[in-house]
């Protein structure tokens, strides 16, 4: 049996302990943590002890960590999307390989010099596109690369942000401004414009897009209503954004909350789940009460200094002439992504929840259904899906199934896509491509 591969990670907030480190905590055959660098004591501590390291492997910054010399074989860089083009470079030229979460960076020229450097020094840079290794999405590929729909003629691909997931993140969060991370379609839609790059098996001709931030803003509400949650706010008890809500009474917004806490065998009474592990350490009720009144998650969704859109819709022409329309809101009912492929010889319908669903009506009348199970680990089995093909990738079992070069194109739709919004244009994508390549 193979030694287990040995990895370092850089930023050990949410994505980084909890969807990709905590891999090793389930496969200590394939996988060993062996260093950290997480600037956050509380979380640098809660790191090592999980992974039991001891303090020679925990590090401040990423750079204390490559001054230490090549201490694993890989690297996973979980910084935030305005740190990721420094330390993955520096990680490569120290001899690792990297998966590197999305977005690769949060500006073009930044997305260009991770994939000069990853061509140049001959490391594997694999980008956090976990969707393509969740059941869900695999089995999609599989049916659409089969042709089973025939020669596709239009497609409608949703990001049905949950209302809550938009306040958590793109309102009071990380992503919320655009100076402070990247444009929205950037941050949350690489995944799904990765999805379409894959699924397509083409490039666009040309795009343009349209969008704004409708509701989320001071103009929605009154006066009356103060800066936070907490401070007694007369609408806080039925306002679906409450802070209070989301992370403190949380039965009131997320029914059944207490019970998958159990199901991952964490205390109901303080759960360790996302997004409640991303406010505070201490989980406590009083804990995450304080975290409310003190912190960035307890304000007011029309009193933050969020500027990125609440919805964005990108009309595409794909080579074949074919028309591709994303839309991204944050404004759903429930998380999920949905999707209608039409083709000259069957239509597809599908929604990514738990279980998966997919039908195709084939013209004539026959109707297919596939339900996917993908279980219960973070985006669908793809989080999971992600470090098990990276893992055998490492081993030399089998190649990447996407490389910084592909995962490239996914970025700069989104980039183009914003820069249509903005200036009302349409723009055409080899233009743009050669554009980034002089960079």
């Amino acid at each position: 049996m193979s030694k287990p591969l040995n990895l370092v990670v850089m930023g050990a907030g949410s994505r980084g302990m909890y969807a990709y480190a905590a891999y090793a905590l389930r496969h200590p055959d394939q996988v060993r943590i062996v260093g950290v660098a997480e600037p956050d004591p509380i979380r640098r501590q809660r790191f090592a002890d999980a992974h039991d390291l001891s303090d020679d492997r925990c590090f401040t910054s990423w750079e204390e960590l490559i001054d230490a010399g090549q201490i694993g074989d890989a690297a996973i860089v979980t910084t935030q999307d305005q740190m990721h083009v420094e330390p993955a470079i520096a990680a490569m030229n120290a001899g690792y390989d990297v998966l590197l979460e999305k977005p690769m960076a949060h500006t073009l020229e930044g997305c260009m010099q991770l994939v000069h450097a990853a061509e140049r020094t001959g490391r594997v840079l694999q980008i956090c596109h976990v969707l393509r290794y969740a059941p869900f999405w695999r089995k999609l590929h599989e049916i659409l690369d089969s042709g089973a729909l025939g020669e596709l003629i239009t497609v409608e691909h949703r990001e049905n942000v949950a209302f809550w997931h938009m306040a958590h993140s793109f309102v009071r969060g990380n992503w919320r401004n655009k100076a402070l991370s990247s444009p929205m379609i950037l941050a949350k839609c690489c995944h799904d414009m990765d999805a379409l790059v894959w699924n397509l098996n083409q490039r666009v001709k040309r795009l343009s897009s349209v969008g704004s931030l409708l509701h989320y803003r001071a103009e929605s509400v009154g006066p009356e209503i103060p800066a936070r949650c907490t401070d007694g706010c007369p609408i806080e008890p039925s306002c679906p954004f409450s802070a209070i809500g989301i992370y403190v009474d949380y039965e009131r917004t997320f029914p059944g909350m207490a019970a998958r806490a159990g199901e991952f065998g964490v205390d109901p009474a303080a759960p360790d789940l996302w997004p409640i592990n991303v406010i505070t350490a201490d989980y406590s009720r009083a804990g995450r009460l304080a975290a409310i009144q003190n912190g960035p998650y307890g304000r007011c969704v029309y009193r933050c200094d969020n500027d990125v859109v609440d919805h964005q819709s990108v009309l595409m022409e794909l080579e074949s002439g074919a028309s591709v329309n994303m839309v991204m809101h944050g404004h759903s009912n429930e998380e999920h992504r949905s999707m209608r492929y039409d083709g000259t010889k069957a239509t597809l319908r599908a929604r990514a929840l738990e279980p998966g669903e997919i039908e195709i009506n084939y013209h004539g009348g026959k109707t297919e259904r596939i339900l996917v199970d993908s279980g219960a680990l973070g985006h669908g089995g793809g989080d999971e899906g992600i470090m098990h093909d990276f893992v055998r990738v490492l081993r030399g079992e089998i190649a990447p199934l996407t490389t910084a070069r592909v995962s490239l194109e996914s970025h700069l739709m989104a980039f183009a896509a914003e820069e249509a919004r903005l200036t009302g244009g349409v723009i055409a994508m080899d233009d743009y491509r050669a554009r980034a390549e002089a960079l």
